[in-house]
């Protein structure tokens, strides 16, 4: 079995919210023409406001409220 191969991972539709520390982006994915999926992930920013890969993990009751209608517009592209 073949491993991930980033070039057939194609982002259909993506929106971010930008918080004081982090960057929540809601996605969809399509990997190698198969079916759209849903993709949300989480950008921790440094001292220097520069963003790296976090977990998404637990979500504030303000990053919710924030990000369901991004879910609800990513079904557009579902």
């Amino acid at each position: 079995m073949a491993g991930f191969d980033k070039s057939l991972d194609k982002e259909l539709w993506a929106e971010s919210v930008d918080f004081e520390r982090s960057v929540i982006t809601v996605a969809v994915m399509c990997y190698n023409e198969g079916t759209p999926k849903l993709q949300i992930g989480r950008q921790n920013k440094n001292a220097a406001g520069e963003l790296g890969f976090a977990k998404l993990g637990r979500m504030t009751k303000e990053e919710v409220e924030a990000v369901l209608p991004l879910m609800e517009k990513s079904k557009e592209h579902l």
